[in-house]
């Protein structure tokens, strides 16, 4: 299943393509290529390159650890997650390693690297579905995350699945088409919520 983006503008296919399944395969991610998308999260921009991004990984072919991780998500979640082949936790740390201040970009930079992750999963047939709805306090027993960390995402890894197999009200969501507001609502120029004439000037038919 496809559900491309219809972008005001053109942006690249990886990203069009790029969607937050809710069904996936039970075909085991391949080793090589789950090291690739840490890999590509490795490389992404952080602030004085503190990369301050962690993840705990489980996959299924170990059962206890992908069940101590999935039961760390909400119960809604749970759902359609048990059958995703990997998952994962992301972790943010908050403080900078030069001065032990504070790094109030530490959650920005851990999204850029998930973004990154995302983008090569996508460019190896694979999909990822990041999470809100986990028990951040759970997740911090279970795995003795320290002070100074906090978890920030739950993620979900694999080949997209058939969404007919999914429990009715999630395969309507499965189908729903992909929304965004447009590029007039949150791009501005001069003063808060004056529209930038960058994109106003430069609508498109598409």
């Amino acid at each position: 299943m496809e559900k491309p983006a219809n972008s005001q503008y053109p942006i690249d296919q990886l990203l069009q393509k790029r969607w937050s399944p809710l069904a996936f395969a039970k075909q085991q991610v391949e080793p090589e290529k789950l090291c690739s998308l840490l890999e590509a999260s490795r490389w992404a921009a952080s602030s004085y390159n503190e990369q301050p991004w962690h993840f705990i990984v489980a996959t299924q072919d170990n059962p206890e650890e992908f069940n101590r991780l999935l039961s760390c998500l909400a119960e809604g979640n749970q759902v359609w997650a048990k059958n995703a082949p990997v998952l994962m936790l992301s972790v943010a740390k908050l403080y900078f390693e030069k001065n032990g201040k504070e790094n109030r970009h530490a959650f920005h930079d851990v999204g850029a690297a998930a973004c990154s992750m995302a983008t090569q999963a996508t460019s190896l047939g694979l999909f990822i579905h990041q999470m809100a709805g986990f028990d951040v306090s759970k997740a911090r027993e279970l795995y003795s995350i320290p002070e100074g960390y906090e978890p920030v995402a739950a993620i979900a890894v694999g080949y997209p699945g058939n969404p007919e197999e999914l429990p009715e009200q999630y395969q309507q969501r499965e189908f729903a088409p992909r929304q965004r507001q447009p590029l007039e609502t949150f791009v501005f120029t001069g003063s808060w919520g004056e529209t930038s004439p960058v994109v106003s000037d430069g609508k498109t038919s598409n």
